[in-house]
């Protein structure tokens, strides 16, 4: 399952769904609305997020597992190094190797300050390389101390993410640099809202991996979408997340829209996202999408 989409990431047209468990003790109701627009069935694979913003979510590898279950697609669980030391971490990837969620987003995580939850700490013991580095110890037959397992895991297939954008933009192609070399097979870009902003960093990404012979040479860039349907969304972005560059002209056609109805501003986003999404896929095929579990408009753009 795993080494398919894999080899699908390398050779071929790519795309997987995000999924964003709630605060509930189940997801079903994000099952039901997978199953609603059929998504399964015109995605390569998923991802699950991990306490997005530290706010309480249900478990990111008990998702992937249900998911998996439900849709025999490959899951990529999110794990942030912001809620677990490295025993846990490394605990966390044991028990997942046994249930065969085996493809791993590393994140840093957001700050612990974030939270819903009072008085919360973050644990931070490194960054998303450290997490990198222990899958690469899993990947060869140990735990992260240099000690050896009597039963090695089965492969664990990592992820990593990088910003769109940067003031300094060649600063990326280091971290990205940083992402390859510590096995990551795709690394899962922040979303992307110009061609010429993708073209960019997809120049950098090739350029991070020269001097690469070995298996790390095929490490890919995924872009990440996430589509617009609403002005105070592209302002927020705009001002608000770092490593996002929302371009003036989708700020002033919502604006326009926004002044006329709801209806036309939710119109004019989905036609800048859906030429978006095609002109994306004809440079680079190979493509994330992020709709905060609005199924329905992921329906409309994979059609």
């Amino acid at each position: 399952m795993f080494q398919q989409l894999i080899e699908k990431l390398q050779t071929d047209r790519y795309i997987t769904l995000e999924t964003t468990p709630s605060h509930e003790p189940t997801i079903d109701g994000i099952i039901e609305k997978l199953e609603k627009y059929n998504l399964a069935q015109r995605v390569d694979g998923f991802s699950t997020t991990d306490n997005p913003l530290a706010k309480l979510k249900y478990n990111a590898m008990f998702a992937s597992l249900k998911l998996q279950e439900r849709f025999k697609k490959p899951v990529i669980a999110t794990i942030s190094m912001r809620d677990r030391n490295k025993i846990a971490l490394q605990s966390d990837l044991l028990g997942a190797n046994d249930f065969d969620v085996r493809a791993v987003l590393a994140l840093t995580g957001d700050p612990a300050h974030m939270s819903d939850q009072p008085r919360v700490k973050g644990v931070f013991e490194g960054n998303s390389t450290l997490l990198l580095e222990m899958i690469y110890s899993f990947n060869n037959g140990m735990d992260y101390s240099g000690k050896p397992f009597k039963t090695a895991p089965k492969p664990i297939y990592p992820f990593a993410v990088t910003n769109s954008y940067a003031k300094n933009m060649r600063s990326l192609e280091k971290k990205m640099y940083k992402k390859i070399k510590n096995g990551a097979k795709g690394v899962i870009t922040q979303p992307i809202y110009e061609i010429d902003n993708a073209k960019k960093l997809l120049e950098y990404f090739e350029n991070a991996k020269e001097g690469f012979s070995d298996e790390r040479a095929k490490s890919q860039l995924i872009l990440g979408v996430f589509p617009i349907t609403k002005l105070r969304t592209a302002q927020f972005l705009t001002s608000h997340v770092p490593g996002i560059n929302v371009p003036s002209f989708w700020v002033e056609k919502l604006e326009i829209a926004s002044r006329i109805s709801e209806q036309e501003e939710f119109k004019v986003g989905m036609e800048l996202s859906r030429t978006l999404v095609k002109s994306l896929q004809k440079i680079h095929p190979k493509l994330h999408l992020m709709t905060a579990n609005k199924f329905e408009i992921a329906n409309e753009l994979l059609d």
